[in-house]
């Protein structure tokens, strides 16, 4: 399996962290995939099939497939040869290029068909017209640059948004949403609301799952204890830790430094 990552137009780059290629060589491959806090906009340009195995649902991947928010452990499932081209959006600007309330999307695949009509059909038809990887590229960031200048969506939203995700908590739990609505003149229901219509799940879950992938990074380096790891990532205890970490990846964090794991999961 190869990875390579892309940077966006210099107009997009506020909003995409970056386009990344998945692909199998002469193997297929049945791979564990965890919350990153991300969506993704998954476009297969391969002939080989791919199955997203999600709360025991196996989900065939459409052409273009919006993977949203995930809350739990999921799977992939690839056939040999199979190239999927991603977009990875920065969380607070997901909702700039989807009409949905982006909660619509969490824990589930979705065929943008179901979102953009025929608009889908034409960006795979010409992206799979397209001879090289750089072409392909080309033609997604101009259709994401389309859907940017269309959307109706209203900026100062995804100010606030960017804004609370930038935080950085001192608590066990990510920030305190009461004072910050306070600080920003606005009530935490609102912020509820806004974090659910612009990524897909709420404050505290988004930050709870940005510290699991702190540590899960702190994990797979090996490099400390996981007492060590607990309290640089702001859990309470190790046993804290260890629940949080098993509830988003399925495994405790000792269970998931075993070698059989290590190699079959996928992440950037």
């Amino acid at each position: 399996m190869e990875m390579q990552t892309f940077l966006p137009s210099d107009i997009l780059k506020s909003y995409i962290k970056y386009y990344w290629v998945f692909a199998t060589d002469q193997q297929s491959i049945n791979d564990a995939i965890y919350p990153s806090g991300y969506l993704e906009l998954a476009i297969n340009i391969s002939e080989g099939e791919v199955v997203s195995v999600l709360n025991d649902r196996y989900i065939g991947m459409p052409p273009v497939e919006v993977l949203g928010q995930l809350t739990a452990p999921a799977r992939i499932i690839a056939g040999k040869q199979t190239t999927l081209l991603v977009t990875r959006f920065y969380p607070h600007a997901t909702g700039l290029f989807f009409p949905n309330r982006i909660a619509d999307f969490t824990d589930d695949s979705v065929d943008l068909l179901d979102v953009f009509k025929t608009d889908t059909v034409d960006l795979h038809a010409r992206m799979m017209d397209q001879r090289t990887l750089a072409q392909k590229i080309g033609i997604l960031d101009g259709f994401l640059v389309r859907q940017l200048i269309k959307s109706q969506k209203n900026l100062s939203q995804i100010s606030l948004v960017e804004s609370i995700c930038r935080y950085a908590g001192t608590g066990g739990d990510g920030p305190d949403i009461e004072q910050l609505a306070l600080q920003h003149g606005v009530s935490a229901r609102y912020i509820q609301k806004l974090f659910l219509d612009c990524i897909g799940i709420t404050p505290k879950r988004f930050f709870n799952i940005r510290r699991f992938n702190k540590s899960l990074d702190l994990v797979r380096k090996a490099q400390e204890s996981l007492t060590s790891i607990a309290y640089e990532c702001g859990y309470y205890d190790q046993a804290h830790f260890i629940r949080e970490f098993k509830a988003f990846s399925g495994v405790t964090p000792s269970r998931f430094l075993q070698p059989a794991l290590l190699e079959n999961t996928t992440g950037i």
